[in-house]
């Protein structure tokens, strides 16, 4: 099974290292960057440390709804505090399952303390779908008899 570490390397220079911002942000400049970037969430990062990620869900649930401004808001206010975090050696189905148990889309990927790289669903999705095509290949040429 792939590790984060391998599937990391995979992702575009655009998307291999995570944009971030501060906890004293206004939210108005993480949705920008958000929508400019076309990206689903943003680790919240004091001193190097990962303190929080804010995500579209966060902005909807904790601003949109409750009638909120954006401008004068900082990001601490709507971030989730309490983050999930992988290291780069963890493998993709320990991703999926974490995701998955705590109803995340986005993980960030944390060696020495330090923000390395930021996970999505769909990064996961697509190794899984990736490693079930190389699994099929390779027990059709054991099948032909092309492989032992």
């Amino acid at each position: 099974m792939t590790t984060v570490a391998e599937l990391l390397k995979l992702k575009d220079e655009q998307h291999r290292v995570p944009h971030t911002v501060s906890p004293e942000q206004m939210v108005f400049e993480v949705i920008t960057l958000m929508a400019e970037k076309n990206i689903g969430a943003v680790p919240v990062v004091r001193d190097g440390k990962v303190v929080g990620i804010v995500s579209e869900r966060d902005y909807v649930r904790k601003m949109e709804l409750k009638g909120r401004a954006s401008v004068g808001t900082p990001v601490s206010e709507i971030m989730t505090h309490d983050v999930k975090t992988v290291d780069s050696h963890h493998k993709v189905d320990q991703c999926m399952k974490i995701m998955t148990d705590s109803r995340l889309r986005h993980l960030p990927v944390v060696d020495d303390g330090q923000l390395v790289g930021l996970l999505s669903i769909g990064d996961l999705v697509k190794e899984a779908i990736a490693e079930q095509a190389r699994l099929i290949e390779k027990m059709q040429e054991y099948i032909r008899g092309e492989s032992y």
